[in-house]
């Protein structure tokens, strides 16, 4: 079986791609993707990898698993979703790292599914709006306390992922900037689910639809009607030149409203993310979804 870990990270998708791909469950299982409701796995699973962190993980734990989300028959590919699955918001950058819990709980999804091919999804956000955000969903009261006195500017998404990468090497990784969403929302979806650019998914759009105008995106689904037959690259120069046009300013701006977070760190932090972003691309096993 083929098992897709998407692995958040937090205040990135807000459930939208599980949701997407669970509203597409039936053309999917005529494909022999499984896209079981994150209700049937995820205190399951957090529960088991709780348990596992005290000790050893037992010999029936997959079975388990597979029981709980009661498939009438084993999928040839399954797809599980929690943006949870390296911990909580608390433990998302505490310490000054990010999920530093990653390389251990990937370590234990291969312990439970060692039979099985695994690839993980995760998209990553500029630490400039990524911290405040998760910080927000902390008792933390400061960045300084939160980070452990750790300076932002030190943050790298590619110490993160190359971790993981050395401590479970066999399992590829599929990265993504939270900011590219919108213009790869398509692609990300299909890969996830393993099907080809060409097969329609229901609600492929709706993330567009969050950002761009009602005007716009009432053009753009004419045009892409209209212009069947694209491939992934040209719908996605196709997107970009509507969101150009057509993105609504009040809803993409991201202000960060942090005590001492003056727009000079803030720019700062966007310029050593860019560089980060290029060092993940660089990593052996890792693939890097760009617009």
């Amino acid at each position: 079986m083929q098992l897709v870990l998407h692995a958040g990270a937090h205040i990135t998708d807000e459930d939208r791609l599980v949701k997407c791909l669970t509203a597409n469950r039936d053309m999917l299982t005529q494909r022999g993707t499984q896209v079981p409701y994150p209700k049937d796995y995820r205190k399951l699973l957090r529960d088991i990898l709780h348990a596992a962190a005290q000790g050893a993980i037992a010999p029936d734990t997959r079975d388990v698993v597979m029981d709980a989300m009661g498939f009438e028959q084993r999928p040839d590919r399954l797809i599980l979703s929690n943006p949870g699955f390296f911990g909580t918001p608390k433990m998302a950058a505490s310490g000054g790292a990010f999920y530093t819990s990653a390389p251990r709980r990937t370590q234990m999804f291969r312990e439970i599914f060692a039979e099985d091919e695994i690839e993980m999804f995760f998209a990553i956000c500029n630490p400039a709006t990524f911290l405040p955000a998760i910080l927000a969903q902390t008792k933390y009261d400061s960045m300084t306390g939160y980070l452990g006195g750790t300076d932002p500017a030190e943050m790298r998404w590619s110490d993160m992922i190359a971790q993981v990468r050395s401590t479970v090497p066999d399992i590829p990784i599929t990265v993504w900037c939270n900011e590219d969403t919108p213009l790869i929302w398509g692609q990300i979806l299909r890969d996830m689910a393993g099907v080809d650019h060409t097969v329609p998914l229901e609600g492929e759009h709706d993330l567009l639809a969050e950002i761009m105008t009602p005007v716009g995106m009432t053009r753009l689904q004419t045009y892409l009607a209209d212009h069947p037959g694209m491939t992934e690259a040209q719908t996605r120069r196709v997107i970009s030149a509507f969101l150009d046009k057509y993105a609504d300013e009040s809803v993409i701006e991201e202000e960060v409203d942090l005590p001492g977070w003056t727009e000079d760190l803030v720019d700062d932090l966007s310029d050593l993310y860019d560089e980060d972003v290029a060092r993940i691309g660089e990593i052996s096993g890792i693939t890097l979804l760009t617009p």
